[in-house]
């Protein structure tokens, strides 16, 4: 009886510091999740596969809100906070972007050039024609982000480290370009 007692002791106080230690990790630090749908293909999800990848989401590389282009982002949707998403960061603040309108209920603006405005982000899923992206509905405030994804976790023969990249057809535009469309009244900065 003494000895399930100091079992049980034991394990309760064991239980008491691990449990506030393994919050403050998944809160800080990052997590595991599984990569749900079809807008990341090929890059997440290769179409060839049933399963889901699984990524390791990175919670402390975006604790002052701070995202570089081409990142892979979890963030909250601007549709329903209770879901998140993962996109590919196309455009930070002040980039211009080329909007592409995809079907209804897309956000529209007068011009088919948007300037990412001031505490934003612009985001697209790598799958052009299955995600619901900012050519939806529009730039991302970036207190939504939640983490970064830095690196694929399984299937094991897809391990790898997930470095950030542009596709080159949806880059930021150049300042020569943004110049002569302004000229041309062309660019629209979305009202926060």
């Amino acid at each position: 009886m003494q000895a399930a007692r100091r079992y049980f002791k034991s394990f309760a106080s064991g239980f008491v510091v691990a449990v506030p230690v393994t919050v403050t990790f998944l809160d800080y630090v990052g997590y595991v999740a599984r990569v749900e749908g079809a807008s990341m293909q090929p890059f997440l999800n290769p179409e060839d596969r049933s399963f889901n990848d699984v990524v390791l989401l990175n919670r402390w590389s975006v604790r002052n809100f701070k995202v570089n282009r081409g990142d892979v982002v979890s963030l909250a949707s601007p549709r329903d906070p209770e879901q998140r998403i993962i996109k590919r960061v196309i455009a930070l603040e002040g980039d211009t972007v080329r909007h592409t309108f995809k079907m209804p209920g897309t956000r529209t603006y007068k011009n088919r050039y948007v300037r990412v405005p001031s505490g934003h982000f612009w985001v697209e899923g790598d799958n052009f024609r299955h995600s619901l992206d900012s050519n939806f509905f529009g730039p991302v405030s970036v207190g939504l982000v939640h983490a970064r994804a830095s690196h694929i976790l399984w299937p094991p023969q897809r391990w790898q480290r997930i470095e950030p990249s542009l596709p080159t057809d949806r880059r930021p535009l150049d300042q020569e370009t943004i110049d002569h469309l302004e000229e041309q009244g062309a660019v629209t900065v979305p009202k926060t």
